[in-house]
């Protein structure tokens, strides 16, 4: 963030991420990896419009033209943000109440 807020150009868009491709499943099953449950746990639901199977960013700008380079790999990343959830669970309680009652409002009327 540093290098986009030091560095960046004004109304440009720099994508920050670990420049890695994931498959949302190969995503899910990491985070069940880490918080060593079983994969059996992930349910397979009809796909809503527009669905994305995958979400791969380019950091090719912000390498080249900030000079930034992801610090750490998907999987550190991944473990540091499952644990942060973990250590957060009261946080996290109320903002999934908060984001049911958005999804149902958006999603399901």
């Amino acid at each position: 963030m540093f290098a986009v807020i030091e560095k960046g150009q004004p109304g440009e868009v720099y994508n920050i991420g670990s420049g890695e491709e994931k498959r949302n499943i190969d995503t899910v099953k990491a985070i069940l990896s880490l918080m060593n449950k079983p994969e059996s746990l992930i349910e397979f639901v009809k796909d809503r419009p527009g669905h994305d199977f995958r979400y791969s960013l380019s950091v090719e700008k912000i390498k080249r033209e900030l000079g930034w380079e992801p610090e750490i790999t998907f999987e550190i990343g991944m473990k540091n943000t499952v644990e942060w959830y973990l250590d957060n669970l009261d946080w996290m309680k109320t903002k999934l109440s908060d984001l049911k009652s958005y999804w149902e409002k958006a999603y399901y009327k």
